[in-house]
């Protein structure tokens, strides 16, 4: 299908230093990349995005998310303990509540970038082949 071979595919057709000022200082390292996958499995559930979309408007209590998601509270329940379990969410007593908000301004700018860019037009679409080429180069 493709005229080169996989061993030049794989290959980077140019090298960090062509470009310079253009080097992330992300971490890379094996447990920073996991982790990362578990967070993004967790907002990758629709149901779960809505109540972190909900969350980065301010804290709220399981029983006022059951209400607005129009959901039993044992569903949201379910869904805050698999956030929290990522370090999505956290809690908070308040008296007789548990109050949950987004663990940190991570989260929130986090969510406030997805959502956002998800509500843009799309400039232009990547056809299957470019995607899959893109996706052996990473």
């Amino acid at each position: 299908m493709y005229s080169k071979s996989v061993k030049e595919t794989l290959q980077p057709a140019c090298s960090p230093h062509d470009h310079p000022g253009s080097q992330a200082t992300l971490p890379v390292d094996e447990q920073s990349v996991e982790r990362c996958a578990r967070i993004f499995r967790a907002l990758g559930d629709p149901a779960r995005l809505r109540l972190i979309a909900r969350l980065a408007q301010g804290a709220f209590c399981v029983g006022e998310l059951a209400t607005v998601e129009q959901e039993a509270v044992a569903t949201i329940s379910q869904r805050l303990r698999v956030l929290r379990a990522d370090n999505i969410v956290r809690r908070k007593r308040d008296g007789k509540h548990v109050l949950y908000s987004l663990a940190d301004q991570h989260m929130f700018d986090l969510v406030a970038n997805g959502l956002a860019h998800a509500s843009e037009p799309a400039t232009h679409t990547t056809s299957n082949s470019e995607a899959s080429l893109a996706s052996v180069q990473l």
